[in-house]
């Protein structure tokens, strides 16, 4: 096992739902640290360039329009296998074949509106962090 960083971004959805100290309780709860949390806007250009992969899709106005429409909440976590334990409690992007039990599965509704954005990768998280996160506010 390797220690990891990763990224994940609280979205709009669990902002509006005032799920977020559920989300984080059960991100908690697989024994990760929190290496840096804040809760913050996104500007165009920041989506443009997290999302640079689908920038050119038809469908990227609806993701930035949903993405700023609450600020959100970047969080840190840090511990053994972080990025697969992460993804794994979050569930498929699409949250209509999540299984209950996950996070998308019991809160989120469809591939856009799916409760949190987390790294797929070591270098993805890596990229992602210092995206999202300044110098000296990851501890």
């Amino acid at each position: 096992m390797s220690k990891e960083t990763t990224l994940i971004l609280f979205k709009p959805d669990t902002i509006e739902k005032n799920l977020s100290g559920t989300v984080l309780e059960r991100f908690l709860a697989l024994d990760l640290s929190i290496k840096g949390i804040k809760m913050m806007e996104l500007t165009e250009a920041l989506l443009t360039e997290h999302y640079a992969h689908i920038a050119d899709r038809p469908f990227f106005p609806e993701i930035l329009e949903f993405m700023q429409k609450t600020p959100v909440i970047a969080l840190a976590l840090e511990g053994e296998n972080a990025i697969t334990r992460v993804r794994d409690h979050l569930g498929p992007t699409d949250s209509t074949a999540a299984p209950k039990g996950t996070l998308r599965g019991d809160f989120g509704e469809n591939s856009m509106v799916n409760v949190c954005h987390a790294s797929d990768s070591p270098e993805t998280a890596e990229a992602e962090l210092k995206r999202f996160f300044s110098p000296g506010e990851l501890f």
